[in-house]
């Protein structure tokens, strides 16, 4: 059916063993995404079955999200010293068995620390699978087989809310883990058979001082962003700041002394040299500002829809499907096209559509129709699909094919801290117009500023993305 399988590649892998390795990536980001959009809606089921509070079953998303985040760069620089597919196998083994932990969880801590597990192993999937689609797939089909790739987290995410809500309201939470060990097993299975082992291993000491820097980087920012979106008023207020300062001065402090180890360690974790590319640059820095925007919209809509125009749970995550229509339409069109023609200006047309689409989001009125909202994110939606794969090839053709691990990380890493930015900002702008306490027109005002905030994120992306054509590097 899909006829560029078995043509015949420059590199990579032809026909079946094709197949299976795309199966096999597609199969972890299936239970990554399906993970992050499931458990996320059963938290007050988790906190009322296990007796805790919002704010500590909050952890079982959060904790994951922390050691994922922690560990992309570390895992992204291990690749090309273990090979891509030993890494990926014991990722998926990881991430299996802490599923069956989870689902036989009968504490808050054990259920935390299975999903502390569960993040190391996705980090460990999800920081090289670009890379094992890149050495598998010849450069001249990477752009359609990255759009097939956004096309299916377009789907997950169409049916993650109502195939996640059936789950809950049936069978319970536990089978929201659950559901992810047949999927690991049949991907590891496909990962064994399929993706190749790579015959450059480079056998070099491993950068254990730049590896601690980054992880405690990137786990300050972390919380420095979760810290700063629960700041209220209050007798707490000032001790919150302290703490969310704290983070954030160890995470620059990190951060600083990190890129230092970067410039003078004999084998460092991240070449600082990719960075040379200004197409790999400014497409990281492209694709930073448009998970934020979206990371704030995905926050700030449930509000909209439940808070301020009173739509049941379900008829809100009803209301999200157009978004990822529109990214199942528009993807792997988006992908073909980057194959033939500038990637770069694909991803430039995509995030005008994308703004727009969220311009328009913040301009509904006071009482829209379902079709006007939908027709609003149908278009966010196309937007996104038709910048993502685009954007993606740009940042891993514009590096060596010894460094698409390290490009693969960056883009994990930039993703991941876009949407957890992009929540926090929901966070800190709601905690500022709920100030005065539980004023529904304040809460209304903080919701629509918070999608004018997503606006602005998203037309920057434009900016970053146009100043590649104005510097001659599209």
């Amino acid at each position: 059916m899909i006829l560029f399988f078995d043509e015949p590649g420059d590199d990579g892998l032809v026909g079946s063993e094709r197949r299976l390795a795309m199966v096999a990536t597609m199969t972890a980001t299936t239970m990554a995404v399906f993970d992050g959009s499931m458990v996320n809606i059963a938290l007050p089921k988790i906190a009322q079955t296990l007796g805790v509070s919002a704010s500590h079953a909050v952890w079982v998303s959060n904790g994951y999200l922390l050691t994922a985040a922690m560990t992309l760069a570390i895992f992204s620089a291990l690749a090309t010293r273990i090979g891509f597919r030993l890494q990926f196998t014991i990722g998926l083994v990881v991430f299996t068995l802490a599923s069956l932990g989870c689902a036989l969880s009968s504490s808050l801590e054990m259920l935390i620390l299975m999903r502390l597990l569960q993040g190391i192993g996705g980090a460990a999937t999800l920081s090289i699978s670009p890379a094992i689609l890149r050495s598998v797939f010849p450069n001249r089909l990477l752009g359609r087989i990255l759009g097939l790739n956004a096309l299916l987290i377009g789907s997950i995410t169409a049916v993650a809310p109502i195939f996640g809500g059936t789950l809950l309201s049936t069978l319970g939470w536990q089978w929201l883990f659950a559901i992810n060990i047949p999927l690991g097993i049949m991907a590891v299975m496909f990962t064994l058979r399929a993706v190749p082992r790579i015959d450059s291993i480079r056998r070099e000491p491993f950068d254990i001082l730049g590896g601690v820097l980054s992880a405690v980087m990137l786990g300050a920012l972390i919380m420095t962003a979760n810290t700063f979106s629960q700041l209220s008023h209050g007798a707490l207020y000032s001790e919150t700041l302290i703490i969310a300062t704290t983070y954030g001065v160890a995470a620059i402090v990190a951060g600083w002394l990190f890129i230092k180890r970067q410039r003078v360690a004999p084998k460092p974790l991240l070449p600082l040299e990719i960075f040379l590319s200004m197409r790999f640059s400014l497409a990281a820095l492209t694709s930073l500002a448009s998970f934020i925007s979206q990371g704030i919209v995905f926050i700030a809509l449930p509000f909209l829809f439940q808070t301020v125009y009173g739509y049941s749970v379900f008829d809100s995550a009803l209301l999200f499907t157009p978004w990822p229509i529109g990214i199942i339409l528009a993807a792997s069109n988006a992908g073909k096209l980057s194959d033939r023609y500038s990637a770069a200006v694909i991803s430039v047309i995509g995030s005008c559509l994308f703004a727009l689409g969220v311009i328009l989001l913040a301009l509904l009125p006071d009482q829209p129709s379902v079709w006007d909202i939908c027709l609003r994110s149908l278009l966010c939606g196309i937007g996104f699909g038709c910048f993502q794969s685009p954007n993606n090839r740009e940042m891993l053709s514009n590096v060596s094919r010894e460094k698409s691990g390290y490009a693969s990380g960056v883009l994990a890493i930039v993703r991941t801290f876009g949407q957890c930015l992009g929540a926090a900002l929901v966070g800190v702008v709601l905690s500022f117009y709920g100030q005065s306490g539980s004023n529904t027109l304040l809460e209304d005002q903080g919701i629509q500023v918070s999608l004018w905030v997503a606006a602005v994120a998203a037309v920057l992306a434009i900016f970053i993305s146009v100043s590649r054509q104005q510097r001659g590097q599209a």
